[in-house]
């Protein structure tokens, strides 16, 4: 397939898991009505983004694989016949926690899961009290679709994993994202925050030739321990061609689910005249492997 129709659900979120979940749903539905092969959903899409503090009693919302997310999931991507990314709090172990992105086939089997490489540990932001880094490393997951290079959230920010994912072989880059603005931050900081996030995942797509597809939430989610005034997710969710061209961008403060054609033929056409990989000095980039050269 030269093109692929890529649908994106960005929602708001309560504590009503159900209501997500029925949320998330219908948001793929309507993917689907439009024509959509792919749908991508954001990260922890079924609750909260409960990472604004640190409470052993969230352990308990972690869930196994296969388990409730993904038998459900499962079941509504064989029923509609799509390929669905889908992101959850794994339980792999007791005491062993991942956030962990699933990759379901149109027949509603597990193509392969990613867990989140790069995990932050900032106010508001305290996910590695939750999340074990994940040991799978980069690799792309085969798809009836393509080969889905699924990456979450901080992933976004580190352009090694973009290009671990590219070199083997990933046909589109995908970013399953929470994030958003503390709300004391100056109107210029969030403008500021929000085109840093979009720009270097534009720059992923034009250092590496590939789509790129990032899925936000939005909505205001309060910080139960009142140490700060919540989130408000950025929303604005989009898609970017294998130039850093933009395809498309949701709004900020709405939930909205968008179907988005992608042309991967561009990826071969744009790599011919802008040939990075070829040029690439793999012999120069030993220092890359340090954390720092001092």
């Amino acid at each position: 397939m030269s093109t692929l129709k890529v649908g994106i659900v960005q929602q708001a979120n309560t504590d009503d898991r159900a209501a997500n979940v029925v949320k998330s749903e219908a948001g793929v539905r309507q993917c689907v009505a439009e024509g959509a092969e792919l749908v991508v959903l954001q990260e922890l899409h079924c609750g909260l983004y409960f990472c604004q503090t640190e409470e052993t009693v969230v352990f308990d919302q972690g869930e196994t694989i296969p388990g409730p997310s993904t038998n459900t999931f499962g079941a509504l991507a064989k029923e509609l016949g799509i390929v669905l990314v889908l992101s959850l709090f794994e339980k792999r172990a007791p005491g062993l926690y991942h956030n962990t992105a699933v990759v379901l086939e149109k027949d509603g089997s597990i193509a392969g899961i990613y867990r989140k490489m790069h995990i932050p540990d900032d106010p508001a932001y305290y996910e590695k009290f939750y999340f074990t880094p994940g040991d799978l490393g980069f690799e792309p997951i085969d798809t009836s679709v393509g080969r889905l290079g699924v990456l979450v959230c901080w992933d976004q920010w580190y352009p090694e994993a973009a290009r671990l994912m590219a070199l083997a072989g990933a046909e589109l880059l995908i970013y399953s994202t929470a994030i958003g603005y503390e709300s004391t931050d100056e109107p210029a900081e969030q403008q500021r925050q929000f085109e840093a996030w979009q720009t270097i995942q534009r720059g992923h797509a034009i250092a590496n030739g590939l789509p790129v597809v990032a899925v936000n939430r939005t909505g205001f989610e309060p910080d139960p321990s009142g140490q700060t005034n919540g989130i408000q997710f950025w929303g604005q969710s989009f898609v970017a061609g294998p130039q850093g061209e933009l395809l498309f961008t949701a709004p900020a403060s709405e939930e909205i689910n968008k179907v988005i054609t992608v042309d991967r033929q561009r990826t071969e056409d744009i790599r011919r005249i802008w040939p990075y990989f070829r040029d690439r000095r793999i012999d120069a980039y030993q220092g890359l492997l340090r954390r720092y050269i001092d």
